[in-house]
């Protein structure tokens, strides 16, 4: 089975669904028949590479919010995220440009490591790190088996750009406005951070081969914000 997944790292709903798929496909038992493939989507591909404003602040502003509303928007994600078992410290994020992360994601995929992926989402979510950070990213790599002078070149370049660039405008051609967006073997689709029961039963349906194109959609991060 082949799932595309389309996220981004600044996303919650994008760490909290991934969760709850893996979930989903342990419940199962079919986590080793599964191939994920994840696919870059930049919420916001103009975004600054320093740290500009505070969570808060940056909530508040994209949903005209007043500070403290937007605390308690911030906390209920952050809830949710811990129900899924992450230690989700989404108040104290820092917000930066998220292509070099992207691209390091698919520098790894090309030398067969997948749990890059699960490093990178723990970095911004849990750790606050700066995804913009090359030395950071270049730590989680080398953590992951990278070798070390191979994605300081990468890192230090474009490449891998042009692949970021090529999931984008695949997700564009799709009709995909939000992430997170999962794509099961080319015909199932689920749109945003499904429960675990609606992902076990878009498995299940896959596994029988009896997809009927239905398209879900759940909880999801747009250019416009989450909701």
């Amino acid at each position: 089975m082949k799932i595309e997944i389309w996220s981004d790292y600044a996303c919650p709903y994008c760490y909290i669904g991934k969760e709850r798929l893996e979930k989903a496909m342990n419940d199962l038992g079919i986590k080793d028949q599964v191939n994920i493939e994840m696919r870059s989507f930049e919420l916001d591909p103009n975004a600054s590479y320093k740290v500009v404003s505070s969570t808060e602040d940056r909530f508040a502003k994209k949903y005209r919010l007043s500070n403290a509303m937007a605390a308690e928007r911030i906390r209920q994600i952050e809830q949710l995220g811990k129900e899924e078992g992450i230690d989700f410290r989404y108040s104290t994020t820092q917000y930066t440009n998220t292509m070099d992360a992207h691209r390091l994601t698919h520098y790894a995929e090309k030398q067969g490591n997948k749990t890059i992926v699960e490093d990178l989402f723990k970095a911004y979510f849990t750790d606050n790190l700066e995804l913009s950070d090359k030395n950071a990213l270049k730590k989680i790599a080398v953590k992951n088996g990278l070798d070390e002078n191979e994605v300081e070149k990468v890192l230090n370049s474009n490449e891998f750009e042009s692949d970021v660039r090529k999931d984008e405008s695949q997700a564009y051609s799709m009709g995909i406005q939000a992430v997170p967006f999962f794509f099961i073997n080319g015909k199932f689709t689920l749109n945003g951070a499904q429960n675990v029961e609606t992902f076990k039963n878009a498995l299940k349906e896959a596994i029988q081969d009896d997809i009927q194109n239905n398209d879900l959609s759940g909880m999801s991060c747009g250019i416009d914000g989450c909701y």
